[in-house]
């Protein structure tokens, strides 16, 4: 099939691979869009950017929310379920790829797409881009350039017929899942489901930290949604201790009290996942901070200490019968 400009938009080329089937699906604010796609510079070999079936998921998009590559949202408009089209599109479209791929590939390797984000005027974040921590992404922001889609339309939905990604709500519908989501946490915990309980508390904090963002950090606004998050942090991580992820607990609360110094919830459960991996000073002195600045936990404070020390002499035997056994075989 020849190419054809797509729905007289300039600077796009559109060429069908495979046709799809019935009409064009009808759209409205909100519906979801879930497909596969290929990017390709348009040079001699077509080197491919990104494949979203290499990273193992499909893309999805919701209708008057791709804010970044709004180009996206009018090819997808132009295909029908199940077609597969290429497009090319000049570079005027393209200029944001690199920030757009970036957040993909964070996603597809378990990290935060925001990460590193930091809250600045559009100008201002210009200057926070000057690397995107991948070489390829990198080189397209120095040199913005003609790009080829190839995508196949699996499905799109109605704002009613899926639930709604964190990432796609409005302010109003992630202030609202919140306390739901916290609800949700805490009943999950008494059925001592602790994994499925931290991942209701990490959506929340979620929700949370895409709000903040928007706001001026201590200021009123972003101290508002600091006081929700923090009890959902402190959730999380007693979760993360009941898993046996003390590592992780340690980031976790660290990150907290560089915020908070004065949370003796945060050193208590910092100090318990210190003692758990054998870290005594560190977590005596957490557990001293615990009653020092809560003198009600200091009857747990000193059951700790307690657990702690007998721990400890206990490690110390074997440590030292383990190194008397291993003195007396070298000397045999």
């Amino acid at each position: 099939m020849e190419e054809t400009y797509l729905l007289n938009v300039e600077g796009v080329k559109k060429k069908i691979l495979h046709g799809g089937r019935g009409e064009l699906p009808k759209l409205q604010d909100g519906s979801k869009f879930t497909f596969h796609f290929q990017t390709l510079k348009d040079d001699f070999e077509r080197t491919v950017i990104d494949d979203s079936r290499e990273a193992g998921m499909p893309m999805e998009i919701i209708v008057g929310k791709m804010f970044k590559l709004e180009i996206w949202e009018t090819l997808l408009s132009s295909m029908r379920i199940g077609e597969v089209a290429e497009f090319w599109c000049d570079a005027i479209h393209t200029g944001m790829y690199a920030l757009v791929s970036r957040g993909m590939r964070r996603i597809a390797e378990g990290r935060d797409p925001l990460e590193g984000q930091k809250h600045r005027c559009g100008m201002g974040n210009m200057f926070d881009y000057h690397s995107t921590g991948y070489d390829d992404l990198d080189e397209l922001q120095r040199t913005p350039q003609p790009l080829i889609f190839i995508m196949e339309l699996f499905r799109v939905e109605d704002p009613s017929a899926y639930k709604r990604d964190t990432w796609a709500m409005s302010k109003e519908e992630k202030l609202a899942a919140v306390p739901v989501l916290h609800s949700e946490g805490n009943r999950l915990v008494l059925r001592r489901e602790f994994a499925q309980a931290a991942a209701k508390y990490q959506e929340a904090v979620i929700c949370l930290r895409n709000l903040q963002a928007k706001e001026k950090p201590w200021e009123d606004g972003w101290l508002k949604l600091e006081s929700l998050v923090t009890p959902l942090v402190l959730n999380y991580c007693q979760c993360q201790l009941e898993l046996g992820e003390y590592y992780e607990v340690l980031e976790h609360t660290t990150e907290l009290l560089q915020k908070h110094n004065d949370n003796a919830k945060a050193y208590f459960k910092r100090a318990k996942a210190h003692a758990a991996v054998w870290n005594e000073r560190e977590a005596r002195e957490d557990f001293q901070r615990v009653a020092h600045l809560d003198p009600s936990m200091a009857a747990a404070v000193k059951k700790e200490l307690k657990q702690l020390g007998e721990r400890m002499r206990k490690k110390h035997v074997e440590d030292r019968k383990r190194y008397q056994g291993l003195f007396q075989s070298s000397q045999g």
